[in-house]
């Protein structure tokens, strides 16, 4: 009687791509992370005005005490209404996340029929509006990739298809 397992194929790949990606070398790059924007509304209309978001960015104005900001707003016309550290967007576990970091003139999200003020950390999805003081924004998500481990061609073939 044989004690080793023969895995199929397909799963023999999947932990070739597990080991990969967990050995050195593999480095995540923004790229990697999931991504979407903020795109300036005025006047119900977007703008040309957009800043990206991968996976995590505190929304404000660059300051040289508190430091720089991930999304600086400050040389939008109406900069001066955001805050320095104002608002935090970020993607877990697939969900986009946004909250409001004490900023002065608050941090809204489109509700069913009006803009509401974030008290606590709230979801936002494409297409929803947000407002950071008095100025409005469309949130916009990119479309995933495909998350890939390695390339193909750096896949090492499996020496054997027999597992203990």
């Amino acid at each position: 009687m044989n004690d080793e397992q023969t895995l199929p194929e397909e799963e023999i790949e999947d932990r070739l791509l597990e080991e990969t990606a967990k050995g050195e070398g593999m480095v995540i790059t923004p790229d990697d992370l999931p991504h979407a924007k903020i795109v300036v509304m005025r006047n119900n209309a977007p703008t040309d005005d957009a800043f990206e978001v991968r996976g995590k960015a505190v929304i404000g104005r660059n300051d040289d005490v508190l430091g720089p900001v991930d999304i600086d707003l400050s040389p939008l016309p109406d900069g001066t209404f955001i805050s320095r550290k104002h608002a935090e967007i970020r993607n877990e576990d697939g969900r986009w996340l946004i909250k409001d970091l004490g900023s002065s003139n608050g941090t809204f999200v489109m509700g069913d029929s009006d803009f509401e003020k974030l008290e606590d950390e709230r979801e936002i999805t494409d297409g929803q509006s947000i407002a950071f003081g008095n100025v409005t924004f469309r949130f916009e998500v990119a479309q995933p990739e495909a998350p890939i481990a390695a390339p193909a061609d750096e896949v090492p073939e499996p020496e054997s298809t027999n597992y203990p």
